[in-house]
């Protein structure tokens, strides 16, 4: 048993140097304050070759099969955890190790050369400017010039193009070649498995079912859109305004973005979410450079030592907002909710291990995502709107705004839910083609096909090679997890209205979401999670059925959460702040934080915002 601890000791010390080492490298590329792309590889293969150590997979199993079943069930517990990581990440031959290594290395390129990939568009003042990917669909959405709308589509629809001609089909190539080599017949059915534990037709089970319930309520949006607005509405970069900008518009003054971190921080208090002494840094502001989209990732996951001493997470997440575009309010509330609820995840797991608080598989993304869907989720109910959407004059939106809202997003959010489904037909389709058919017009001749199957017009206002999860291996071949969250999403939603009649600043949340969800890890599997708390397993229904619902009956179900808002009297939060310690950085510059107080980080971080921007 001396040895197995030993073992495990050693397993749970060498895997924290080496993964917060490629963290850390990942965020300094990512953020743009480090250029050393090589550093980052060599890194990033570290780190494979330990999760994908046969060597260490034997020594667990042998340790494993050597313990006495009745002792030591916590060291049991904890080397079934490393088992799991070695079983989900192992790579069993010479062949797959060298192809792995190549992969990093092409993926390494690709992202130092995208990130010296300078885009621009028209923006609200008329001017041509570089926009970042997070700029370009802000703009599509509340933009009232046309030409400028389109100038921002022209921009990702270049982007699909320029991925296409500067090495992602040969990266394809790679990961194909890679998963045969491990024994799959392709990367999906590869990623399918080790992040979900699913088969390929499993998945689409899922989600055929899926796209046949929702597919009568996204047609029936579109022909009325078309009816009301001419067809023209269906212009991928008319679209989005069409059926939000003006009600976007209207929203920008209630929520400002200067404002979003504090009613972050307020709104997460209240629910009774805490981070258990958790380190959080948060780069929130465009940078040339800087990754164009919103991640959280750990370089020190959280779990207790041996000695029974708690090693509190470190967590770092980003937004990439312009605060002084209309609609960078939303955006970045919506990205302090969602990355937020990511990190109070990782900063509550509570095993032995880091094994198991760590974002990779065997942790499954639709179990992470399901944390922070459903704290974003918050972000559209009308009690939430009510109580933090304000304007400078500290009104609150008024309730034919919020109205104006459901009416204008209702019809379409079968089709937002599509906009995710069709990412899994395109590349279970991608990597289905064999090389010599990889070429940048079949991949856009898919991509177009599937965005008239699934969501009915072409690009819609996101082309799909645009997306930049798919040049991530980490998160290429996983975009259906968001689909699968969001449906568990709507399950827990249903569970706690039932429960409690309401879910904003309902203080019971946090800890409940801490005991089923969040301090387990990945050592129960996302199913069972769902069953700890609602008492039954996964189920989709309540996603299509929310989708499905008619603006009448969506403005019914608000108006009523806004009276009983009104009558309620809110338990006070046990909690005074989030027990993290938050940093509001802007690359390597310090802009705020709470080390004197969440009041001050609220005060330097509003007059940062407004000196820089006006804002």
């Amino acid at each position: 048993m001396e040895a197995a601890r030993q073992l495990f000791e050693a397993l749970n010390r060498d895997y924290l140097a080496v993964h917060k080492t490629k963290e850390d490298l990942f965020w300094d590329t990512y953020m743009a304050v480090s250029d050393d792309h090589d550093g980052f590889a060599k890194a990033e293969e570290a780190y494979k070759n330990f999760i994908s150590d046969p060597v260490k997979l034997a020594e667990v199993r042998d340790a494993l099969a050597r313990l006495n079943p009745e002792e030591a069930a916590e060291l049991k517990h904890g080397l079934q955890g490393w088992l799991a990581l070695f079983e989900s990440n192992i790579i069993d031959s010479d062949e797959a190790r060298t192809l792995m290594s190549q992969l990093i290395a092409q993926e390494a390129a690709l992202f130092a050369k995208k990130r010296d990939y300078v885009q621009t568009h028209i923006n609200e003042k008329g001017e041509r400017e570089e926009a970042t990917q997070g700029m370009l669909s802000t703009n599509m959405a509340t933009n009232p010039s046309e030409a400028a709308r389109k100038s921002s589509f022209d921009a990702m629809a270049a982007l699909e193009h320029w991925v296409l001609e500067n090495g992602f089909l040969e990266i394809v190539k790679q990961r194909n070649a890679f998963a045969r080599a491990q024994g799959f017949p392709d990367y999906f059915a590869y990623k399918v498995r080790k992040n979900e534990q699913m088969s390929v037709e499993e998945l689409f089970a899922i989600l055929d079912d899926f796209e046949l319930r929702t597919r009568e309520a996204n047609q029936r949006g579109l022909q009325e859109l078309a009816q009301q607005h001419g067809k023209d509405a269906l212009l991928p970069w008319n679209f989005r305004y069409t059926v939000s900008g003006d009600v976007a518009r209207q929203m920008d003054p209630y929520l400002p973005f200067a404002k979003g971190l504090e009613r972050w921080v307020e709104s997460f208090r209240k629910l009774g979410i805490a981070y258990r002494g958790a380190t959080m840094q948060l780069d929130l502001l465009e940078r040339k450079g800087k990754y164009q989209n919103g991640f959280c990732h750990g370089p020190i996951p959280s779990f207790f030592e041996a000695d029974g001493s708690w090693v509190a997470g470190q967590i770092n997440f980003t937004a990439d907002a312009k605060p002084d575009q209309v609609g960078s309010g939303a955006r970045a509330i919506n990205t302090l909710f969602h990355e937020g609820g990511h990190a109070a995840h990782f900063a509550n797991v509570t095993q032995n291990s880091p094994c198991f608080s760590q974002e990779f598989a065997p942790t499954s993304m639709a179990y992470a995502e399901t944390q922070s869907m459903f704290c974003d989720s918050l972000l559209d109910d009308a009690d939430w709107l009510k109580r933090y959407a304000k304007n400078a004059a500290g009104e609150a939106v008024p309730d034919a705004l919020i109205k104006a809202r459901i009416e204008k997003t209702q019809p379409f959010a079968a089709l937002n839910e599509r906009n995710i489904l069709v990412v899994p037909y395109f590349e279970r389709a991608l990597y289905l083609l064999s090389d010599s058919k990889l070429t940048a017009e079949n991949a856009l001749a898919l991509a177009r096909k599937f965005e008239m199957q699934i969501l009915g017009f072409e690009q819609a206002g996101r082309p799909l090679l645009a997306i930049p999860h798919l040049l991530n291996q980490e998160s290429a071949a996983a975009y259906h997890g968001y689909l699968l969250a969001n449906m568990a999403v709507y399950q827990t939603r249903a569970y706690f209205e039932h429960e409690y009649g309401y879910l904003t600043d309902n203080s019971a949340i946090g800890p409940l979401l801490a005991k089923h969800y969040w301090s387990t890890g990945n050592s129960i599997n996302h199913n069972a999670t769902l069953i700890s708390l609602t008492g039954e397993a996964f189920n989709a229904k309540y996603l299509a059925d929310a989708c499905n619902q008619t603006v009448e009956a969506a403005w019914a179900d608000a108006q009523m959460q806004i009276s009983a808002a009104a009558s309620r009297v809110y338990p006070e939060s046990p909690l005074t702040n989030l027990d993290a310690h938050i940093r509001i950085v802007h690359g390597a510059e310090l802009l705020a934080d709470n080390t004197q107080s969440d009041a001050q980080m609220f005060a330097d971080f509003e007059r940062v915002v407004s000196e820089r921007y006006g804002a």
